[in-house]
Protein backbone atom coordinates (compact mmCIF):
# COMPACT_ATOMS: atom_id res chain seq x y z
CA UNK A 1 0.00 0.00 0.00
CA UNK A 2 2.73 2.50 0.78
CA UNK A 3 4.80 1.84 -2.46
CA UNK A 4 1.81 2.44 -3.97
CA UNK A 5 0.40 5.72 -2.55
CA UNK A 6 4.54 6.62 -3.39
CA UNK A 7 4.23 5.10 -6.76
CA UNK A 8 0.93 7.82 -7.55
CA UNK A 9 2.76 10.64 -5.69
CA UNK A 10 5.65 10.27 -8.22
CA UNK A 11 2.76 10.21 -11.45
CA UNK A 12 1.27 12.93 -9.69
CA UNK A 13 4.26 14.84 -9.65
CA UNK A 14 5.50 13.87 -12.99
CA UNK A 15 2.19 15.02 -14.64
CA UNK A 16 2.17 18.53 -12.79
CA UNK A 17 5.74 18.96 -14.39
CA UNK A 18 4.44 17.91 -17.76
CA UNK A 19 1.52 20.20 -17.11
CA UNK A 20 3.48 23.40 -16.74
CA UNK A 21 6.59 22.55 -19.08
CA UNK A 22 7.79 25.41 -20.99
CA UNK A 23 6.72 28.79 -19.76
CA UNK A 24 8.04 32.33 -21.47
CA UNK A 25 7.50 35.44 -19.04
CA UNK A 26 7.93 39.07 -20.49
CA UNK A 27 11.07 40.62 -18.62
CA UNK A 28 9.50 44.43 -19.15
CA UNK A 29 12.02 46.95 -19.20
CA UNK A 30 11.18 48.77 -15.83
CA UNK A 31 12.72 47.88 -12.40
CA UNK A 32 8.76 46.29 -10.91
CA UNK A 33 7.73 44.05 -13.61
CA UNK A 34 10.98 42.94 -14.30
CA UNK A 35 11.46 41.96 -10.68
CA UNK A 36 8.17 40.07 -10.67
CA UNK A 37 9.19 38.30 -13.55
CA UNK A 38 11.97 37.32 -11.92
CA UNK A 39 10.09 36.20 -8.90
CA UNK A 40 7.65 34.36 -11.05
CA UNK A 41 10.60 32.31 -12.70
CA UNK A 42 12.32 31.30 -9.66
CA UNK A 43 8.45 30.30 -8.03
CA UNK A 44 7.34 28.85 -11.71
CA UNK A 45 10.85 26.68 -11.88
CA UNK A 46 11.21 25.79 -8.01
CA UNK A 47 7.84 25.11 -6.68
CA UNK A 48 5.91 24.35 -9.93
CA UNK A 49 8.40 22.25 -11.96
CA UNK A 50 8.58 24.41 -14.97
CA UNK A 51 11.02 25.16 -17.19
CA UNK A 52 10.17 29.08 -17.04
CA UNK A 53 12.55 31.48 -19.45
CA UNK A 54 12.23 35.31 -19.22
CA UNK A 55 12.41 36.95 -22.68
CA UNK A 56 12.75 40.53 -23.09
CA UNK A 57 9.27 43.04 -23.43
CA UNK A 58 7.90 45.96 -23.76
CA UNK A 59 4.03 46.93 -23.14
CA UNK A 60 2.93 47.23 -27.14
CA UNK A 61 5.10 44.74 -28.53
CA UNK A 62 4.41 42.02 -25.51
CA UNK A 63 0.43 42.39 -26.06
CA UNK A 64 0.62 42.09 -29.47
CA UNK A 65 2.83 38.73 -29.33
CA UNK A 66 1.12 37.18 -27.03
CA UNK A 67 -2.14 37.77 -29.48
CA UNK A 68 -0.73 36.91 -32.67
CA UNK A 69 2.03 33.95 -31.23
CA UNK A 70 0.92 33.36 -28.00
CA UNK A 71 4.00 34.23 -26.93
CA UNK A 72 5.68 35.10 -24.02
CA UNK A 73 2.57 32.56 -21.97
CA UNK A 74 2.75 36.03 -18.49
CA UNK A 75 2.80 39.15 -18.86
CA UNK A 76 3.59 39.72 -15.28
CA UNK A 77 2.75 43.71 -14.72
CA UNK A 78 0.54 45.06 -17.94
CA UNK A 79 -1.09 48.50 -17.37
CA UNK A 80 -4.46 47.72 -19.36
CA UNK A 81 -5.91 51.23 -19.40
CA UNK A 82 -3.22 51.70 -22.17
CA UNK A 83 -4.24 49.06 -24.57
CA UNK A 84 -7.74 48.04 -23.42
CA UNK A 85 -9.00 47.32 -26.90
CA UNK A 86 -5.92 44.68 -27.70
CA UNK A 87 -6.89 43.31 -24.19
CA UNK A 88 -10.41 43.15 -24.80
CA UNK A 89 -10.28 41.23 -28.16
CA UNK A 90 -7.74 38.79 -27.11
CA UNK A 91 -9.94 37.76 -23.65
CA UNK A 92 -13.39 37.93 -26.26
CA UNK A 93 -11.52 35.66 -28.48
CA UNK A 94 -10.36 33.58 -26.15
CA UNK A 95 -6.33 34.29 -26.30
CA UNK A 96 -5.97 35.59 -23.60
CA UNK A 97 -7.23 35.62 -19.66
CA UNK A 98 -6.52 38.36 -17.14
CA UNK A 99 -5.36 37.21 -13.88
CA UNK A 100 -5.15 38.67 -10.68
CA UNK A 101 -4.04 42.77 -9.87
CA UNK A 102 -0.17 42.48 -9.75
CA UNK A 103 -0.36 45.99 -8.40
CA UNK A 104 -3.38 45.47 -6.19
CA UNK A 105 -4.09 49.60 -5.71
CA UNK A 106 -3.63 50.15 -9.30
CA UNK A 107 -1.35 52.38 -10.97
CA UNK A 108 -0.83 56.15 -11.14
CA UNK A 109 0.00 58.20 -14.11
CA UNK A 110 0.15 62.18 -14.55
CA UNK A 111 2.39 65.24 -15.30
CA UNK A 112 4.91 66.20 -12.47
CA UNK A 113 7.07 68.76 -11.08
CA UNK A 114 9.35 69.05 -8.11
CA UNK A 115 7.37 70.24 -4.85
CA UNK A 116 10.40 72.94 -4.18
CA UNK A 117 9.16 74.90 -7.56
CA UNK A 118 5.68 76.07 -5.42
CA UNK A 119 7.89 77.66 -3.03
CA UNK A 120 8.43 80.56 -5.92
CA UNK A 121 5.66 79.68 -8.12
CA UNK A 122 2.78 78.70 -5.99
CA UNK A 123 0.38 78.32 -9.06
CA UNK A 124 3.06 76.03 -11.43
CA UNK A 125 1.48 72.59 -10.25
CA UNK A 126 -1.22 73.48 -12.76
CA UNK A 127 -1.46 74.00 -16.26
CA UNK A 128 -1.94 77.78 -16.61
CA UNK A 129 0.81 77.91 -14.46
CA UNK A 130 2.97 75.98 -16.07
CA UNK A 131 2.46 77.73 -19.41
CA UNK A 132 2.77 80.95 -17.58
CA UNK A 133 6.28 79.81 -16.58
CA UNK A 134 7.23 77.98 -19.58
CA UNK A 135 10.29 79.67 -19.93
CA UNK A 136 12.24 78.31 -16.55
CA UNK A 137 12.12 75.02 -18.03
CA UNK A 138 14.77 75.03 -20.31
CA UNK A 139 14.73 72.77 -23.27
CA UNK A 140 18.93 71.15 -22.97
CA UNK A 141 19.33 71.28 -26.96
CA UNK A 142 17.82 74.48 -27.41
CA UNK A 143 17.63 77.21 -24.76
CA UNK A 144 15.00 78.81 -26.73
CA UNK A 145 12.33 76.22 -26.07
CA UNK A 146 10.91 74.78 -23.09
CA UNK A 147 10.93 71.37 -21.88
CA UNK A 148 8.45 68.28 -21.65
CA UNK A 149 10.28 65.10 -20.44
CA UNK A 150 8.24 62.15 -22.30
CA UNK A 151 7.57 58.35 -21.40
CA UNK A 152 10.27 56.53 -22.99
CA UNK A 153 10.04 55.05 -26.92
CA UNK A 154 8.26 51.72 -27.02
CA UNK A 155 6.38 52.16 -24.05
CA UNK A 156 2.33 52.47 -24.01
CA UNK A 157 2.58 55.75 -22.12
CA UNK A 158 4.53 57.24 -24.78
CA UNK A 159 1.09 57.65 -26.67
CA UNK A 160 -0.73 58.96 -24.11
CA UNK A 161 1.97 61.20 -23.38
CA UNK A 162 2.22 62.47 -27.22
CA UNK A 163 -1.39 62.67 -27.24
CA UNK A 164 -1.80 64.66 -24.03
CA UNK A 165 0.68 66.81 -24.99
CA UNK A 166 -0.73 68.18 -28.68
CA UNK A 167 -4.42 68.26 -26.21
CA UNK A 168 -2.62 70.65 -24.05
CA UNK A 169 -1.23 72.75 -26.49
CA UNK A 170 2.07 72.61 -24.92
CA UNK A 171 3.99 72.94 -28.23
CA UNK A 172 1.76 76.41 -28.76
CA UNK A 173 3.16 77.47 -25.16
CA UNK A 174 7.11 76.75 -26.35
CA UNK A 175 7.23 73.14 -25.42
CA UNK A 176 9.13 70.56 -27.04
CA UNK A 177 9.53 66.98 -26.02
CA UNK A 178 12.78 65.23 -24.81
CA UNK A 179 12.81 61.43 -25.13
CA UNK A 180 14.87 60.12 -22.52
CA UNK A 181 15.49 57.24 -24.43
CA UNK A 182 14.93 54.60 -21.59
CA UNK A 183 13.95 54.47 -17.84
CA UNK A 184 16.57 55.02 -16.36
CA UNK A 185 17.30 57.99 -18.55
CA UNK A 186 14.31 59.54 -17.00
CA UNK A 187 14.92 58.62 -13.84
CA UNK A 188 18.03 60.48 -14.31
CA UNK A 189 16.76 63.94 -15.46
CA UNK A 190 14.77 63.86 -12.23
CA UNK A 191 17.81 63.13 -10.12
CA UNK A 192 19.88 65.17 -12.25
CA UNK A 193 17.34 68.30 -11.51
CA UNK A 194 16.79 67.49 -7.93
CA UNK A 195 20.64 67.57 -7.38
CA UNK A 196 20.88 70.69 -8.75
CA UNK A 197 17.05 72.44 -7.34
CA UNK A 198 16.52 72.81 -10.86
CA UNK A 199 13.42 73.02 -12.54
CA UNK A 200 11.29 69.93 -14.47
CA UNK A 201 8.14 68.77 -16.13
CA UNK A 202 7.46 65.90 -17.23
CA UNK A 203 5.60 62.39 -17.34
CA UNK A 204 6.16 59.64 -15.02
CA UNK A 205 3.68 57.23 -13.05
CA UNK A 206 3.63 55.05 -9.68
CA UNK A 207 4.78 52.84 -7.80
CA UNK A 208 8.47 53.85 -8.36
CA UNK A 209 11.60 54.67 -6.20
CA UNK A 210 11.92 57.88 -7.78
CA UNK A 211 8.34 59.61 -6.49
CA UNK A 212 9.37 57.72 -3.08
CA UNK A 213 12.65 59.44 -3.03
CA UNK A 214 11.99 62.92 -4.61
CA UNK A 215 9.07 64.88 -3.27
CA UNK A 216 7.30 65.52 -6.57
CA UNK A 217 3.77 67.24 -7.32
CA UNK A 218 1.17 66.12 -9.64
CA UNK A 219 0.17 68.57 -12.18
CA UNK A 220 -3.50 69.70 -12.31
CA UNK A 221 -4.32 70.16 -16.08
CA UNK A 222 -8.16 71.82 -15.03
CA UNK A 223 -10.16 69.04 -16.69
CA UNK A 224 -11.56 66.86 -14.56
CA UNK A 225 -11.15 62.64 -15.79
CA UNK A 226 -12.60 61.85 -19.17
CA UNK A 227 -12.30 57.75 -18.77
CA UNK A 228 -14.27 57.36 -22.11
CA UNK A 229 -12.19 60.08 -24.41
CA UNK A 230 -9.30 58.90 -22.43
CA UNK A 231 -9.43 55.10 -23.98
CA UNK A 232 -11.07 55.72 -27.22
CA UNK A 233 -8.41 58.11 -28.13
CA UNK A 234 -5.33 59.51 -25.95
CA UNK A 235 -4.58 56.01 -25.74
CA UNK A 236 -4.80 55.51 -29.27
CA UNK A 237 -1.81 55.85 -31.98
CA UNK A 238 -4.33 57.41 -34.51
CA UNK A 239 -5.87 60.23 -32.09
CA UNK A 240 -6.59 62.79 -34.70
CA UNK A 241 -8.39 65.11 -32.34
CA UNK A 242 -7.22 64.17 -28.63
CA UNK A 243 -9.46 66.33 -25.67
CA UNK A 244 -7.22 66.82 -22.32
CA UNK A 245 -8.22 64.83 -19.31
CA UNK A 246 -6.09 63.60 -16.35
CA UNK A 247 -4.97 59.80 -16.46
CA UNK A 248 -7.58 57.87 -14.47
CA UNK A 249 -6.20 55.57 -12.16
CA UNK A 250 -4.60 52.27 -14.32
CA UNK A 251 -5.48 48.91 -13.08
CA UNK A 252 -2.26 46.91 -13.33
CA UNK A 253 -2.93 43.28 -13.69
CA UNK A 254 -0.83 40.29 -14.67
CA UNK A 255 -2.03 38.94 -18.17
CA UNK A 256 -1.62 35.17 -19.65
CA UNK A 257 -2.37 33.41 -22.81
CA UNK A 258 -5.76 31.61 -22.68
CA UNK A 259 -3.66 28.19 -23.40
CA UNK A 260 -1.33 28.72 -20.08
CA UNK A 261 -3.87 29.34 -18.16
CA UNK A 262 -5.42 25.69 -19.34
CA UNK A 263 -2.37 23.61 -19.51
CA UNK A 264 -1.29 24.89 -15.84
CA UNK A 265 -3.88 25.63 -13.56
CA UNK A 266 -1.85 25.47 -10.29
CA UNK A 267 0.82 27.53 -12.03
CA UNK A 268 -2.00 29.77 -13.18
CA UNK A 269 -3.56 30.07 -9.66
CA UNK A 270 -0.47 31.18 -8.41
CA UNK A 271 0.02 34.31 -11.17
CA UNK A 272 -3.71 35.14 -9.74
CA UNK A 273 -2.52 35.61 -6.16
CA UNK A 274 0.74 36.87 -6.76
CA UNK A 275 0.25 40.83 -5.97
CA UNK A 276 1.75 43.48 -4.34
CA UNK A 277 0.60 46.86 -2.78
CA UNK A 278 2.01 50.19 -3.68
CA UNK A 279 3.73 50.50 -0.70
CA UNK A 280 5.37 47.05 -0.55
CA UNK A 281 6.70 47.79 -4.25
CA UNK A 282 8.14 51.32 -3.57
CA UNK A 283 10.34 49.95 -0.92
CA UNK A 284 11.55 46.81 -3.30
CA UNK A 285 12.29 49.03 -5.71
CA UNK A 286 14.13 52.12 -3.24
CA UNK A 287 16.22 49.07 -1.81
CA UNK A 288 17.10 48.33 -5.13
CA UNK A 289 18.00 51.93 -6.41
CA UNK A 290 19.78 52.34 -2.54
CA UNK A 291 21.76 48.94 -3.18
CA UNK A 292 22.73 49.71 -7.15
CA UNK A 293 20.76 46.19 -7.03
CA UNK A 294 19.48 44.39 -10.52
CA UNK A 295 16.56 42.31 -10.50
CA UNK A 296 17.74 38.84 -9.49
CA UNK A 297 19.35 40.19 -6.86
CA UNK A 298 15.91 42.15 -5.57
CA UNK A 299 14.28 38.77 -6.11
CA UNK A 300 16.54 36.84 -3.59
CA UNK A 301 16.04 40.02 -1.12
CA UNK A 302 12.46 40.27 -1.53
CA UNK A 303 12.37 36.27 -0.60
CA UNK A 304 14.47 36.51 2.49
CA UNK A 305 12.51 39.68 3.79
CA UNK A 306 9.06 39.23 2.88
CA UNK A 307 7.75 35.20 3.44
CA UNK A 308 4.50 35.89 5.01
CA UNK A 309 3.87 37.17 1.90
CA UNK A 310 5.20 35.21 -1.04
CA UNK A 311 4.29 32.44 1.18
CA UNK A 312 0.45 33.42 1.75
CA UNK A 313 0.55 33.36 -2.32
CA UNK A 314 1.00 29.48 -2.44
CA UNK A 315 0.37 25.96 -1.36
CA UNK A 316 2.14 24.99 1.79
CA UNK A 317 3.65 22.01 -0.13
CA UNK A 318 4.79 24.40 -2.95
CA UNK A 319 6.33 26.83 -0.24
CA UNK A 320 8.32 24.42 1.05
CA UNK A 321 9.58 23.58 -1.93
CA UNK A 322 10.45 27.05 -2.73
CA UNK A 323 12.26 27.73 0.67
CA UNK A 324 13.96 24.97 0.94
CA UNK A 325 15.96 25.58 -2.39
CA UNK A 326 16.76 29.16 -1.24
Amino acid sequence: MKKSLIFFALISSNLQAEECGNITIADMNWNSASLMAHIDQYILNQGFDCDAELIPGDSIPTITSMLNKGQPDIAPEFWTNGSKEALAEGIAEKRLRKAGRSLSEGGEEGFWIPAYLLEEYPNINTLAGIKENADIFTHPEDSELSAFYSCPAGWVCQITTENLFKALNLEEAGFETVDPGSAAGLSGSIAKAFTRKEPWFGYYWSPTEVLGKYDMVKVDFGTGTDIEGYQTCITQPDCLEPKATMYPASPVYSITTESFAINSPPAYEYISKRSFNNRQMSKLLAWMEDNQADSEEAMYHFFETYPELWQAWLPKEISQKVLKSL
